[in-house]
């Protein structure tokens, strides 16, 4: 065994119980670090899994002209032009949507996509009329791109998919309009003709914002309640990898001249809500770390108080500078590293332990338990906050240590 180690651990010995109240402060801390991050993380993916599975990773909409408009017409061998740039101007849809949908498919990241009709009607039932959006799909390329297969929990698509007037309705908008799967409610659309549609499922998302605001019905009823014979709204389009959406979206915005945006553009505000949150809890919980670190720098203050002799002793029996400094080091080094170890242990057990309390969630979405999210990350930062703190705590104490002089120490001269 290396002698400063050795030593370090005889020193640890006689203070036992200051140790074990730093130990305990770094084990509680890097677990509780590890516990909020998988907490914040999990509401996080579970978020960005609702929004890839009910809007998928990019959406093409409306056709754009040019910004920008030649002022001066080159000519012969001119290698000046002039332009002036305008303000982007938009026209609502898409028209040639096979054609796009086409060009889309040919993207190696392109893993689907489905063509979707939108707009508002008014949807009355014997209790209660709601204004809510309706979106024409076809059934099949949609459970390709999207998880509504996923999201049932009344009624079946199989109805849904026999009959053409069928109608998929959000839970929570079934629930405010008092709907139940087999019920014949009535749609009204801009040119005020009612139609009747049979309601073959409810599905849930876990965004309520959705689950309260949208229906489905299929895209050649669509056409005919939203008096739109031809064209569609938008193509929702899945991707193998997501997070690369931005970089295609903008690709595909100058090849198709369509606003394409991605998933990231889309929930940006909700995004950065989620990120500031995880940055508040690992700032708040790094405080118990630091807490901790404070009681080692103390501890180890007071032991170079309390081992001054001997740290005389061992200068005079030829230990340099360095090592009077590694064996107070070696002491913060062996809190954080077995803190942190039993620090990853706890943390596991009170993510696991947490993500099985019952909790009903309703507000901005929907979750019957705690979400959690395992990563390796969460346990590596855990620990390099904790090494970090102890190893700034020991530094000072040690290289005070360091600089005792041996000879005034035995003199009785040395503090």
């Amino acid at each position: 065994m290396n002698p400063t180690l050795h030593i370090a651990l005889r020193f640890i010995s006689h203070r036992k119980r200051s140790m074990l109240i730093s130990f305990a402060g770094i084990t509680l801390g890097v677990a509780f670090f590890i516990c909020t991050q998988a907490q914040t993380q999990g509401f996080e993916r579970f978020y960005i899994k609702t929004v890839l599975g009910s809007t998928g990773a990019l959406t093409v909409e409306d056709k754009f002209q040019p910004r920008f408009t030649n002022l001066l017409q080159a000519r012969g061998n001119d290698i000046v032009g002039v332009a002036n740039e305008q303000m982007r101007k938009y026209i609502a849809g898409i028209d040639n949507a096979d054609q796009v949908m086409r060009v889309v498919r040919e993207f190696s990241n392109v893993a689907a996509c489905a063509p979707v009709l939108e707009g508002s009607v008014t949807l009355r039932t014997n209790f209660k009329e709601e204004v809510f959006r309706v979106q024409g799909i076809d059934l099949e390329a949609q459970l390709q791109t999207t998880a509504l297969g996923e999201q049932i929990v009344a009624g079946d698509l199989a109805t849904f998919r026999a009959h053409p007037q069928g109608l998929l309705l959000g839970v929570e908008l079934a629930k405010k309009l008092q709907s139940r799967v087999g019920d014949t409610v009535t749609l009204t659309g801009p040119d005020a003709t009612s139609r009747a549609f049979f309601v073959s499922g409810i599905f849930q998302t876990g965004d309520n914002l959705i689950d309260e605001r949208r229906g489905f019905i299929h895209l050649p009823a669509s056409r005919r309640v939203l008096n739109k014979p031809a064209g569609i709204t938008l193509i929702i389009i899945k991707l193998i990898d997501p997070d690369r959406a931005p970089q295609l979206a903008a690709h595909l915005e100058d090849l198709l001249q369509h606003r394409t945006r991605s998933w990231q553009d889309r929930e940006r505000g909700n995004l950065q809500v989620f990120h500031a949150i995880r940055i508040s809890a690992a700032i708040t919980v790094s405080a118990i770390i630091v807490l901790a670190g404070f009681g080692i720098f103390n501890v180890l203050t007071l032991m170079i108080l309390d081992k001054t002799r001997e740290i005389a002793i061992l200068r005079s029996m030829g230990y340099e500078r360095h090592d009077i400094r590694d064996i107070f080091l070696w002491q913060g080094l062996l809190i954080a590293a077995v803190g942190g170890a039993a620090g990853c242990v706890l943390g596991m057990v009170l993510t696991w332990w947490i993500s099985q309390v019952p909790v009903r969630i309703r507000g901005f979405f929907a979750a019957d338990h705690f979400l959690v999210s395992w990563s390796w990350t969460h346990y590596i930062a855990a620990l390099v906050v904790a090494f970090t703190a102890t190893f700034l705590a020991s530094y000072w104490p040690a290289r005070r240590a360091a600089r005792l002089a041996p000879v005034d120490v035995l003199r009785g001269s040395g503090q």
